[in-house]
């Protein structure tokens, strides 16, 4: 529980028609990470694949808006990729040279959609217009007129003589009705196109009114919308008839593989899948295996000599939040100590301590509890919150009120008790840092070398902090020392080593004693949140009126919720990262990575 797992080797002999389905099936699980021999590539079945799939990128660049989305069911019993690929795009292919058509049709009904949304904005921003528009329509007129549509913020280009500019800032750009002679038009029109603009001529059935042409685009919106849904319909029933929800679901799925399989052993008839999995049971692969169909062999031999199997958090479900922590330098090795558990205590301490208060403590718990499955991470702020309510009862605070008495101490009342305790516990926790070190040795094998090393700084710091208590704890800091030195010296096997140790231990030791003194900031933070509390209860007693009191109570309190939930994570994260792990941890594993989701997950499409 305390130190990561290695993922398991797995091997699968598979019928090489079928080893689109088989990796597929696998990547569903989440739980395999795919590693080939270093000499092994993409066997010819799929490396052929690649051109089709360019040939399927080109398709999908002009058509992909008016493919299906939903329902891709790939092939259940694929076979060779290259020719299902192939039969896909004939597919397509006889797919598109019917819909074109069709699709030729919804543009248009698309366009003059969107025309009416243009002409329905700018209308309703100018109001009344200046003159009557539908004598402005064509060229008949010795006027021209065109609506320029500008990014928003975009500034409008300068009028020219003899031309009328009309801004109408509405959506997301901004819109001017320009009025004038042709040539003064051309020039504004060249001016709105350079400022990556668009010029719209004013379209045939502008009526003279405004009114009225609103009312004309309200009355065809429906015709419009009924005639865009049954071509949709239409394109729909082809896409049906042509099979475009296989043929999509498996270009999609060949697609995916190619992305994510960077080598594959395969003979002329097998491919050999090999990798790591996380699944604890067996079963799982093989039982995915034997949904999809494919013919395949599935065994779990021991990891070849030469393998460097990838590491997994073994914690249980009330710690699993506090793997961030570790996660944040990487993946502990696996001869190091995953914190997780030991964090899933001592995290929430030092949380609750800078924050003692029953009512905010109970209020960040339930914000956590209530954002859990939206963000993983405030599943911490609900371990947090509630060792906050408990501080808040040792220190007889309830938002911000003494309305408790304090089961241990108020901390205004004794600064210095609340400055010491998270000092002793953080020299206690620096010396389980050390332990940790030693343990991590035995598992490695050098706790001989520890014991005669490493072990000595241990005996150094606890004799440094008991000269506090006990000046004659001086003398065991002085015969760690010099066993500090002597077990170098005899570990190198060189006398000079002791004199190098000396110096590393004066550095390694002030370092232990300047992180010990770090926790002190513990114990200031709450002192701060105690002043933060009383100056709320003085604010509050300021006023007579209850309806005041009320208002900055509420006020005081979401300010210290905000304000110290932010403070207070960054300076517990602080503490965890720099004082405790630099004492064991330095992340030398490979996390696990499973090979991606196929489409038929990530899209919800059968598969």
């Amino acid at each position: 529980m305390i130190r990561p797992r290695p993922a398991r080797w797995f091997e699968a002999l598979v019928a090489r028609d079928d080893a689109t389905i088989a990796l597929e099936a696998l990547a569903a699980t989440g739980a395999v990470e795919l590693e080939a021999r270093p000499a092994a590539g993409l066997p010819a079945a799929f490396a052929d694949v690649k051109p089709l799939l360019a040939q399927f990128a080109e398709l999908a660049r002009a058509y992909r808006a008016y493919w299906p989305r939903s329902g891709l069911a790939p092939s259940a019993f694929p076979g060779a990729p290259a020719a299902l690929l192939a039969r896909d795009l004939a597919r397509l292919r006889a797919w598109r040279d019917e819909a074109e058509p069709v699709i030729a049709q919804l543009q248009a009904l698309e366009a003059q959609r969107a025309e009416f949304a243009l002409w329905e904005r700018a209308l309703q921003g100018l109001g009344t217009p200046p003159l009557a528009l539908d004598r402005l329509v064509g060229d008949g007129s010795t006027l021209r007129a065109r609506l320029l549509a500008l990014p928003r913020g975009a500034p409008l280009p300068p009028a020219p003589p003899r031309t009328l500019l009309r801004p109408l800032a509405v959506g997301e750009t901004s819109l001017a009705l320009a009025v004038g002679p042709q040539r003064e038009i051309d020039t504004l029109a060249q001016d709105a196109v350079a400022a990556n603009g668009r010029v719209h001529p004013l379209p045939p059935w502008l009526r003279g009114s405004a009114q009225r042409t609103l009312e004309d685009i309200a009355a065809q919106a429906p015709a419009v919308a009924a005639r865009e849904r049954g071509l949709r319909d239409a394109l729909d029933a082809l896409a049906r008839r042509h099979g475009l929800h296989e043929a999509l679901g498996d270009a999609q799925r060949l697609d995916w593989l190619l992305a994510n399989v960077r080598a594959l052993e395969a003979g002329e008839h097998f491919c050999f899948v090999t990798g790591w999995t996380s699944a604890e049971d067996p079963s799982t692969l093989a039982a995915a295996l034997e949904r999809c169909g494919a013919r395949a062999l599935l065994h779990y031999p021991p990891p070849p000599a030469d393998a460097h199997a990838p590491l997994l958090f073994a914690n249980p479900s009330w710690a699993r939040p506090f793997e961030v922590f570790a996660r944040a330098l990487g993946m502990p090795a696996g001869d190091e100590v995953d914190p997780s558990v030991l964090l899933a205590i001592m995290v929430p301490l030092l949380f609750g301590y800078m924050f003692g208060d029953v009512g905010q403590g109970l209020v960040i718990a339930a914000l956590g509890f209530a954002l859990r499955r939206r963000f993983p991470i405030a599943r911490l702020f609900v371990a947090g919150g509630v060792s906050a309510a408990l501080f808040g009862l040792a220190f007889g605070s309830v938002f911000s009120l003494h309305a408790l008495p304090a089961l241990w101490v108020a901390p205004l009342e004794r600064p210095l008790d609340v400055l010491v305790a998270p000092i002793v516990a953080g020299a206690l926790l620096l010396a389980l840092g050390l332990a940790l070190a030693g343990l991590e040795a035995w598992w490695r094998g050098t706790l001989p070398r520890w014991l005669a090393t490493d072990a000595m700084l241990l005996v150094v710091y606890a004799g440094l902090l008991g000269a506090w208590v006990d000046p004659r704890m001086l003398a065991l800091a002085a015969a760690g020392a010099v066993a500090f030195a002597a077990g170098h010296a005899v570990v190198e096997r060189r006398a000079l080593g002791a004199a190098a140790a000396l110096a590393e231990l004066v550095e390694r030791g002030l370092q232990l004693l300047i992180n010990t003194l770090s926790f002190a900031r513990v114990g200031a933070f709450a002192l701060a949140h105690a002043g933060l509390s009383s100056a709320i209860v003085a604010l509050m007693a300021a006023s007579d009126s209850l309806a005041v009191k009320g208002l900055v109570l509420v006020a005081g309190n979401v300010v210290v919720i905000v304000l110290e939930t932010l403070v207070v994570s960054i300076q517990t994260t602080r503490l965890v990262l720099f004082e405790f792990f630099t004492r064991f941890l330095t992340a030398g594993g490979r996390a696990f990575r499973a090979l991606p989701l196929p489409p038929s997950i990530t899209t919800g499409s059968a598969g």
